[in-house]
C-alpha cells in the first residue's frame, strides 16, 4: 500500500524530469538567442568536429523535416536556410510549457527565473504546475504504443514564433531525450488488490485539467487478460466520463458496454443541502442522522448524472456504496430513485466498503447483465464542429448552463488556434470536481448560469484543448492541516504509518 501511495516504479518522477527538460531547452533557446547572430547560433548548432566536417544531430532532424530542407550536409545550407534553421524566434508572451513539481506547493503558482548574475538580466515571470497536469502525463494516458508517445511528444506546442508559428519540442530538438527519460513509464504496473485481484494502475492525468482517465495501454492488455475490464474514469460523468468518451474512446477506438455510476447517501445528503464537511472535523447530524428529505433533494444531482451517462447510449448500473452511518431506509429511497426517475439499466446497493468483494457480488451481476444489453454509442459532439460550439455543446448537454461567456484572452486563443488549425481537436474542460458548474459553491443541479471561460489552452501533443473555467488552478495548495502530520516509520517494524 505506501508503495502505491509513494513512489512505486518512478513513473511520476521520469514524467516530472521530462516535463522540466523541455521548461529548460525553451528558456535556454531564448536566452542564446538573444545573445547570439545567425551565424554564431548555427556554428553553435553545428559546429565543425576534429576533422572539420559539420554534422546534424538526429535531434535537429524534426526542424530541417518542418522546414523542408532535405540537404544533409550543414556546409550546403544557404545563409537564409541557416538562419531559419538556427533561430525560432519564440515569443515569449506566447510561451505556454510550464515547469512542474509532485508536490502542492502553492508559493510556485507565481514566480520569476533568471535572476541569476550569469543570465544577463533574462528574466521571466512564469510559474509551476502540479506533475499530474503535465501534458506528459496526457501524453502517456492517450499513447498506444512507445512509437505513438514519440509522435505525441514531438507534436508538443510549447508557444508561437514572433511571426505567429507553432514551436514544438521538434524544432527546440528535445523531443527524443523526453522520450528516452519517458520511456519506461509506458510499461503498466501489474498490481493486485487486497484480495489478490490483478490490477493494472497506470498513468495519472489530473481529472480537472487533462482528461483524469488510466491509460489506453492498461486497457489494451487487460482486454487481452480478461472476460470483464473495469476501467475508472476520474470524478463524476461531468468530468471524467465525458473526457472518457469523447476524448480517450476517440484515439483508442475501445468504447464500454455499460457505464457504472458511484453514489453515496452521505455525497446526495451535501447536495440536497447538507452542511459543508471538513477534513479533520465531526460529521454533522445531517451525515449520522436518517434524514430521507435531504436525500430526496440531493437525488435531483444522481439523476442529473443518470441523464449525461445516457446521452452517449451506454446502459448504466447505479452503484450505492452503504458506509455505517446509512440506514436502509436512505439506501433503498436512493436506489428507488435511481430505478424509477433514472432509467437506468439496475441500481444496486454494495457492502464492499465493509465486505471487500463479496458486499459487491451482486453489483457485478448488475453490471454483467448491462454489458450484454443493447447500446447505441454516440459521442458528444462531432470533431469538425468549431471550438466555440464544441464548449457550448459540453455546457448546455452536460453542465445544463445556459450559455457560455468567453474573456478577451479566450478569445484570442479561440482565434489562434483555428488560424493553427487545432480547431478540429476534442475539448477538455477544466473545472471544478466539485459540482456540475464551474462553481465549487452550486450544488445539486445548479439552474440559470452561464459558464465563464477565462482562458482555452492547447495539449497538442496529447490532442485536445483544454478551456480553463473560472478559477481553475493548475497548482493546488496544502490546507492547514496537510496529510504528512500522520506519516512517519515506525522502526520496530519497517513499516510506514498513516499512507495504508
Amino acid at each position: 500500500m505506501e508503495d502505491f501511495n509513494l513512489h512505486l516504479t518512478g513513473d511520476i518522477h521520469a514524467i516530472t524530469a521530462a516535463n522540466n527538460l523541455l521548461a529548460a531547452a525553451i528558456d535556454t533557446r531564448m536566452f542564446h538567442e538573444a545573445q547570439q547572430s545567425d551565424a554564431a547560433l548555427f556554428n553553435r548548432l553545428c559546429p565543425p568536429d576534429k576533422h572539420g566536417q559539420r554534422h546534424f544531430a538526429i535531434g535537429m532532424l524534426g526542424r530541417l523535416q518542418k522546414l523542408g530542407i532535405t540537404e544533409s550536409d550543414p556546409e550546403k545550407l544557404s545563409p537564409e536556410e541557416r538562419a531559419r534553421f538556427a533561430r525560432l524566434d519564440i515569443d515569449p508572451e506566447t510561451v505556454t510549457w510550464r515547469r512542474s513539481v509532485d508536490v502542492n506547493d502553492r508559493m510556485l503558482r507565481g514566480i520569476t527565473v533568471g535572476q541569476g548574475p550569469e543570465e544577463k538580466g533574462f528574466t521571466l515571470k512564469t510559474n509551476f504546475y502540479i506533475s499530474v497536469a503535465s501534458e506528459l502525463m496526457a501524453i502517456l494516458a492517450l499513447s498506444t504504443s512507445l512509437t505513438d508517445m514519440r509522435a505525441r511528444i514531438g507534436r508538443v506546442v510549447i508557444g508561437l514564433s514572433r511571426h505567429g508559428e507553432p514551436i514544438t519540442t521538434e524544432d527546440l530538438g528535445v523531443a527524443g531525450a523526453l522520450t528516452v527519460l519517458m520511456k519506461d513509464t509506458i510499461k503498466p504496473n501489474l498490481m493486485q488488490t487486497l484480495e489478490g485481484t490483478p490490477v493494472l494502475v497506470h498513468a495519472g492525468p489530473f481529472a480537472n485539467i487533462a482528461h483524469g482517465n488510466s491509460s489506453i495501454i492498461a486497457d489494451m492488455i487487460a482486454l487481452k487478460l480478461a472476460d470483464y475490464v473495469v476501467t475508472e474514469s476520474g470524478f463524476g460523468s461531468d468530468m471524467g466520463m465525458e473526457k472518457f468518451f469523447d476524448i480517450k474512446c476517440r484515439y483508442s477506438g475501445n468504447i464500454p458496454n455499460a457505464v457504472v455510476l458511484v453514489a453515496t447517501v452521505r455525497a446526495l445528503k451535501m447536495h440536497g443541502g447538507g452542511p459543508k464537511v471538513t477534513a479533520g472535523t465531526p460529521l454533522a447530524p445531517e451525515y449520522t442522522e436518517e434524514n430521507l428529505d435531504l436525500v430526496r433533494a440531493g437525488a435531483e444531482n444522481l439523476l442529473a448524472h443518470c441523464r449525461i451517462a445516457a446521452k452517449f447510449g451506454i446502459p448504466v448500473v447505479v452503484a450505492i456504496n452503504r458506509f455505517p452511518t446509512d440506514t436502509q431506509a436512505e439506501l433503498e429511497l436512493v436506489q428507488k430513485i435511481a430505478r424509477e426517475e433514472g432509467k437506468v439499466s439496475d441500481a444496486v446497493i454494495c457492502d464492499h466498503y465493509a465486505k471487500g468483494g463479496a458486499g459487491a457480488i451482486e453489483l457485478g451481476k448488475a453490471v454483467m447483465k448491462a454489458a450484454q444489453e443493447p447500446s447505441k454509442f454516440e459521442f458528444l459532439y462531432p470533431l469538425e464542429a468549431p471550438i466555440k460550439e464544441k464548449i457550448e455543446i459540453i455546457a448546455r448537454e452536460v453542465y445544463g448552463a445556459d450559455g457560455v461567456d468567453y474573456s478577451e484572452l479566450a478569445e484570442e486563443r479561440i482565434r489562434e488556434y483555428t488560424r493553427l488549425g487545432y480547431d478540429q481537436l476534442p475539448i477538455c474542460m477544466a473545472k471544478t470536481h466539485l459540482s456540475l458548474s464551474h462553481d465549487p459553491a452550486l450544488k445539486g443541479v445548479p439552474k440559470g448560469y452561464r459558464i465563464p471561460i477565462r482562458d482555452v489552452s492547447a495539449s497538442i501533443g496529447a490532442g485536445f484543448l483544454y478551456p480553463l473555467l473560472g478559477t481553475m488552478s493548475t497548482m493546488p495548495g496544502l490546507p492547514t492541516r496537510p496529510a504528512y502530520y500522520d506519516i512517519d516509520i515506525d522502526f520496530a517494524t519497517g513499516r510506514i504509518l498513516g499512507l495504508s
